[in-house]
């Protein structure tokens, strides 16, 4: 019995149809130029310089950069592979590669000599495809910390370095559960922890949503479950069977959201994925703290009249911290008109030079070490210290004896996947389903991987 979503079905139908569309190339494509999608405009103007360091040293290759919001992004890449009308070269995520892969529709890239001890651990090996191919090149990494606003936490008298000493567990939440307690306010003053404390009427809660995470829980509950010792799947790469019914997994996310049963964290019903994220609920003051990305660092960064400072993730059972270390990549479409030189255009956003001049922008953390030391220089240059992000990074490639780091699941069907994952987790987060129902959930996800 085949499961499928609407939607799931009719994106790897319409993606299947790539085979049979006319191989016109990209857009305003020619034999001289090499077109380049992205999605994030902040990056935008490296890679510019990029691409014209690019064009000096490769004379009569011009290239041209489209940026598009992250939704548009991915539906007018699904719809120009079945238009025939694909970029030569776009930025890559990792929750797309699986099912991209399998439907053909990226290049091999083999003969660009990635060197994967060129990048920072793990980010060369998450683009190895099933059948041992390459489909992309390194571009940039991000981890996951604590933002929180300087102010309430001082008015809650906790100092940085407990901040970045916190501890959990399911059972009682550790002294992170404490603390967001403590963080935590409601109409009449009372903290979250003081006798007499409203959890209906919530003025500041101490810690924000951002949403209820779907399949992966990235800025969510993932830090929680990977430093309870659990894992997505049961291989680190292209697993075959997914572990939500775990009892594992199922205690950290009914913990996780009990703190909004609490009063202690933004109910579901707080969050929107256009208007009301959990970086919105820290700048209008409803959150104190939020697990956030290393891709937001300039959005609280250039909030008006807050001190917004991070604190690594708290440790687990494991006594480790935990933090998902995503990569994304380059790669180039299976129909690119101009194969030759978007090959040499991803070979040079892969170099060492590349990436410390994007590093220099201060806005995201390039794939190789010296990319990634520019990056951190030009955000302490904008007085950002970034150091819970990176210390989780330097931390494992030291042998990991105080984080560890984790990557998106790497699957096939990943659209399945969220497909069923989004209802379920917001039913659990926002009606209050039993955890226990993800074990059904479970059995449909790996009934499909099993095809």
């Amino acid at each position: 019995m085949r499961i499928r979503t609407v939607v799931a079905l009719t994106g790897a139908l319409a993606l299947s149809l790539v085979t049979g569309c006319a191989q016109g190339g990209a857009a305003g494509s020619s034999s001289d130029t090499v077109t380049y999608w992205l999605w994030d405009a902040n990056q935008q103007p490296a890679y510019q310089a990029c691409a014209k360091d690019f064009q000096k040293e490769n004379p009569g290759l011009t290239v041209k950069i489209t940026q598009l919001g992250w939704d548009d992004y991915w539906t007018k890449l699904t719809a120009s592979f079945i238009a025939g009308t694909q970029p030569d070269v776009f930025t890559d995520h990792i929750v797309k590669f699986g099912q991209f892969a399998d439907l053909k529709v990226l290049e091999p890239l083999d003969d660009l000599g990635i060197d994967e001890s060129a990048y920072q651990p793990g980010l060369a090996a998450n683009w190895i495809g099933q059948d041992g191919h390459r489909y992309g090149t390194p571009k940039d990494w991000d981890t996951v910390a604590l933002f929180y606003n300087r102010k309430l936490t001082d008015a809650a008298g906790l100092p940085a370095a407990q901040l970045n000493d916190l501890s959990w567990n399911p059972e009682d939440g550790g002294t992170f559960e404490k603390a967001i307690a403590h963080l935590t306010v409601d109409e009449n003053g009372k903290r979250g922890d003081e006798p007499g404390f409203d959890k209906g009427k919530v003025k500041v809660y101490g810690l924000a949503t951002n949403g209820a995470g779907d399949g992966d829980g990235q800025t969510q509950w993932s830090t929680f479950a990977a430093s309870a010792g659990w894992t997505y799947t049961n291989e680190k790469r292209w697993g075959t069977e997914y572990q939500y019914d775990s009892k594992t997994f199922q205690s950290v996310i009914k913990w996780y959201f009990g703190l909004a049963k609490k009063g202690y964290m933004a109910p579901f019903t707080d969050y929107n994925i256009a208007s009301n994220q959990a970086n919105t609920q820290v700048a209008s003051g409803k959150a104190a703290a939020a697990f956030d990305g290393a891709w937001m660092i300039s959005s609280y960064d250039g909030f008006k009249g807050l001190d917004i400072a991070t604190a690594v993730t708290p440790a687990g059972p494991t006594g480790k911290r935990a933090t998902m270390m995503n990569g994304l990549a380059d790669s180039i479409t299976k129909g690119a008109h101009n194969k030759a030189g978007a090959k040499k255009w991803v070979r040079y956003l892969a170099s060492a030079k590349c990436q410390r001049t994007v590093g220099g922008y201060g806005t995201v953390f390039p794939a190789t070490p010296d990319g990634t030391k520019a990056a951190v220089a030009a955000y302490k240059k904008k007085g950002i210290d970034v150091s819970a992000f990176t210390r989780p990074v330097a931390d494992e490639k030291a042998g990991g004896k105080e984080f560890a780091t984790f990557s998106y699941p790497i699957t096939n069907y990943a659209a399945d996947v969220f497909a069923l994952m989004h209802p379920a987790m917001q039913d659990i987060y926002g009606n209050g389903r039993s955890v226990t129902s993800l074990d059904r959930t479970n059995s449909q996800i790996n009934l499909i991987l099993g095809q």
